[in-house]
């Protein structure tokens, strides 16, 4: 007998299938208010991943500027 491991890509992506039904079960019996709390939610955790992709960007360090010599002044 053929038996597919478990974990691999058709296995997550049934699993992914079942949670848009889901999805679908709940807009369906809740009507709009559950799409739109469903919509707010996903736009509340896209906010989240960008502001920590965006915190924790390293920002780039700037080396020391040296202080400019007058061209002005008389050496001793």
């Amino acid at each position: 007998m053929n038996r597919r491991p478990h974990g691999r890509k058709p296995t997550i992506a049934l699993w992914m299938l079942v949670a848009i039904a889901d999805v679908a079960i709940l807009v369906a019996t809740g009507g709009l208010v559950a799409l739109v709390l469903i919509v707010a939610s996903l736009a509340v955790i896209a906010g989240g991943f960008l502001a920590a992709r965006q915190m924790l960007a390293q920002k780039p360090v700037l080396a020391p500027q040296k202080a400019a010599r007058s061209r002005n002044r008389r050496s001793a």
